[in-house]
């Protein structure tokens, strides 16, 4: 199990780092003044070197995820992804932002929350669920590819918001679809329709923190975002997938997990990064 633990470092780190990346190239791009949320803002971004880089990270993260997952619960991984807010306010010093005492702290409750939680849990549950569980992740891809498009249209202070909410949502679908995907052989995984979620999910995920990134403050949007990623697949996987912690270990497990994901909040204005001048 300790090989999962530094698999879900290993993908906050990178996705950290990517978040840095990602925000900058987001700000560099100029808003062509679309009502909602225009998809062709991906492809502007990708002209950016940083967004690429950006990316690149991202894809090391997502395989680094997908391994965490496969033996370690939910709440676990997903903890570790929204410690990365964590890197991401210290790599955010590389390009003139500034920690204070209170983000200091908050960095180091989230180092103490992951340690909590490494020291509580135990390999995932095995739980199965059927072929239904791996379609209504699907359906739920499109639904919430519609609310975002809907939030998109909002008024300027229910947009970052409900934006940074929808791209969480997103992102636990990919960790939800990661969970259950069929890897027994090549065939399972291009018949899985977790297969799919992976790449909607995640394209719908991006689409909408771009969007949130580039309009105005997201510092809401992005704590929205760590708790959209980080309560829904947790619960998910407690109830349904079979995660559980070492016996007797369930109150250390919830400590670290609230510690953890509160000091990430506490850190959520690291997902707005400015341009270095």
């Amino acid at each position: 199990m300790w090989w999962g633990l530094v698999c879900a470092l290993v993908a906050a780190i990178a996705y950290g780092v990517a978040s840095v990346l990602q925000a900058v190239a987001a700000r560099a791009v100029d808003d062509d003044g679309a009502a909602g949320v225009d998809p062709r803002l991906l492809f502007r971004v990708l002209r950016q070197w940083r967004y690429v880089l950006g990316l690149s990270m991202d894809a090391l993260g997502f395989i680094a995820q997908l391994v965490a997952l496969r033996v370690l619960p939910l709440f676990v991984v997903q903890a570790a992804l929204a410690a990365s807010l964590a890197v991401t306010a210290v790599a955010a010093l590389k390009i003139g932002a500034r920690l204070h005492g209170r983000e200091w702290t908050a960095i180091v409750a989230v180092c103490a929350g992951l340690a909590l939680l490494g020291a509580s849990a135990q390999s995932e549950g095995s739980e199965p669920v059927g072929l239904g569980f791996h379609i209504a992740l699907a359906v739920a891809t499109v639904v919430l590819a519609g609310v975002g498009a809907l939030a998109g249209r909002a008024a300027d202070t229910v947009r970052g918001p409900a934006l940074g909410l929808v791209a969480g949502l997103g992102f636990a679908l990919v960790a939800l679809a990661g969970r259950v995907l069929d890897t027994s052989s090549v065939v399972a995984v291009l018949t899985d329709p977790a297969t799919y979620t992976i790449a909607g999910a995640g394209v719908v995920a991006m689409l909408f923190y771009a969007s949130a990134l580039q309009r105005g403050s997201v510092t809401t949007a992005t704590a929205l975002m760590v708790v959209g990623e980080t309560v829904l697949p947790s619960v998910i996987g407690v109830v349904a997938l079979g995660d559980s912690t070492r016996p007797g270990f369930a109150p250390i497990a919830i400590a670290g997990f609230v510690l953890a994901v509160a000091a990430a909040l506490a850190l959520a204005r690291f997902g707005e990064i400015e341009p270095a001048s």
